[in-house]
């Protein structure tokens, strides 16, 4: 009962004039900073920290927790109109948002993205009030082996996601290691794969530019090169009735991909090395796996993109809970609001929930009231989103293509990452024609930098023995999982095997 009158005096303070303003401009500031290809959360959050210095602390951090949430929202306008990912969090959400909306059920997509990610931020936002401190100490125990064993389990999955041919599944993620390896090695500091002795690769590939050259330069092509540049315009029209429409088959049909999310996406949030992007794409492969009908994923399954959306929403208030118990940052993005919070002089910690209460609960009491805000909002500018569908292809496809370079340049404003966007999305195409999965490579880049330094770290710590990975209470089982995950594949093919060998004999 004490945190429910703690959690009500919190929703008094958000709900003050002031700080309900700073709620819905930094909510539909976050939409679209979110929706623009290359911006993402994190670059906005750091733009718009100075003009925070003009209202009290407690509005400041509102105001950038606000930007967060409509950014998370935002990511998937884009990736459902353009098949371009407004930021690496909504990669997932391309996967079956963009087959959604060329079928003409655009509205359904944006319906079922801003549904799942509403029901997601509320799930994480119940578990934040009523579990932070214990969760936080769950959080703080899991070291490289538990890390490492939870990215195993997420490998596991990436073999569903590449369709029936496993072994170009395998090449592919393959090849998203390969990629993701590029640069300065994390544990030596010592450069690697640095191809043609050229400068530009050690700072590594960045993932944005991974992400809009493979899903906006060559998904384009690929439309372009299979239609001839005729794509036919079957988007209907916006109504009132077809929107409450499209809400119950939202829920109808990705009830199962927003519970995976929601819980999953927020346990992967609080997890320091992890973030809203991990939980997005392993939500995804957790959905797919678990689905009757798994070979929908990819073709416009609602459940494929209300479990990405449901995860990163509910992922994002994960990520707040190590920064204000612990005061370590779950995600780049609350990295700048932890800053954020140093500057105006509130420390982030045990103590915060003692010595800053006042604050502590009006933002919490504010990530509620954000919530429903970016819900509100989302669905009222969805009209507008479906508005860019029904221009022709020929406009279409020049504003795709200069969106794409000017989110890559946006990002770290280097040349060089315009020639990677063109390479990848002519590669990207080159792969779609002889029939490789793409999904299994993004999700490998990754989550292979996250795996790396862990399995090293904990072979470290073990003396090379692997057994650390089987003998510690939470990452053995998890380990055990993901290597059953990964032979089951083999088993089946051994099943298909049998009796095509007895039809010769």
């Amino acid at each position: 009962m004490e945190i429910l009158g703690l959690l009500g005096d919190g929703m008094l303070i958000a709900l003050q004039p002031l700080n309900l303003l700073l709620i819905f401009v930094g909510v539909t500031v976050g939409l679209f900073i979110g929706a623009m290809p290359g911006l993402g959360s994190v670059n906005g959050v750091a733009i718009l920290l100075p003009i925070t210095f003009l209202v009290p602390p407690s509005g400041a951090i509102i105001f950038l927790a606000a930007i967060y949430y409509g950014a998370m929202y935002g990511g998937a306008i884009s990736s459902v109109t353009l098949g371009i990912p407004g930021a690496s969090t909504a990669v997932a959400t391309t996967f079956d948002g963009r087959p959604l909306a060329m079928k003409g059920r655009a509205s359904l997509a944006l319906v079922t993205a801003a549904i799942a990610s509403f029901i997601g931020g509320s799930v994480a936002n119940i578990i934040f009030t009523g579990f932070a401190p214990v969760l936080a100490s769950v959080a703080l125990s899991f070291g490289p082996p538990e890390i490492f064993a939870l990215m195993l389990l997420a490998f596991a999955t990436f073999v569903g996601l590449g369709g029936e041919d496993i072994p170009k599944t395998v090449l592919s993620i393959c090849l998203g290691l390969v990629l993701g390896a590029i640069g300065f090695d994390q544990i030596s500091g010592a450069p690697r794969l640095v191809l043609f002795d050229i400068n530009a690769f050690l700072q590594g590939i960045g993932f944005l530019v991974l992400a809009i050259g493979v899903y906006g330069i060559g998904e384009m092509l690929w439309t372009i090169e299979q239609t001839r540049g005729e794509v036919e315009n079957n988007t209907p029209k916006m109504t009132a009735r077809g929107m409450v429409s499209d809400a119950g088959e939202a829920i109808r049909e990705g009830w199962k991909g927003t519970a995976i999310g929601s819980f999953l996406g927020f346990f992967v949030g609080i997890l320091p090395a992890a973030g809203a992007t991990p939980a997005s794409l392993m939500s995804y492969g957790v959905a797919k796996m678990t689905s009757r009908k798994p070979e929908q994923f990819g073709r416009g399954s609602v459940d494929g993109i209300a479990a990405p959306e449901a995860a990163n929403n509910s992922a994002s208030t994960g990520s707040m809970l190590p920064m204000l118990t612990l005061g370590i940052p779950g995600s780049p993005t609350t990295a700048i609001l932890l800053g954020g919070m140093v500057i105006w002089g509130l420390v982030p910690g045990p103590r915060l929930f003692v010595d800053e209460s006042e604050f502590v609960w009006g933002l919490i009491g504010s990530f509620y009231i954000s919530n429903m805000a970016a819900l509100f909002i989302n669905l009222a500018f969805i009209p507008v989103f479906i508005w860019m569908l029904r221009m022709p292809f020929t406009i279409l496809a020049p504003m795709i293509f200069v969106l794409s370079i000017v989110g890559g340049y946006a990002a770290t404003r280097d040349m060089f990452d315009i020639w990677l966007i063109l390479f990848f999305g002519f590669g990207a195409l080159v792969l779609r024609r002889l029939d490789y999965p793409l999904a299994p490579a993004v999700l490998a880049i990754v989550l292979g930098p996250i795996a790396e330094p862990t399995l090293r770290q904990s072979l470290l710590l073990s003396s090379g023995d692997p057994m650390i990975f089987f003998n510690r209470p939470v990452a053995g089982p998890i380990t055990i999982i993901a290597i059953i995950l990964i032979l089951l594949p083999a088993l089946k093919l051994l099943r298909r095997k049998k009796p095509t060998t007895a039809v010769g004999e």
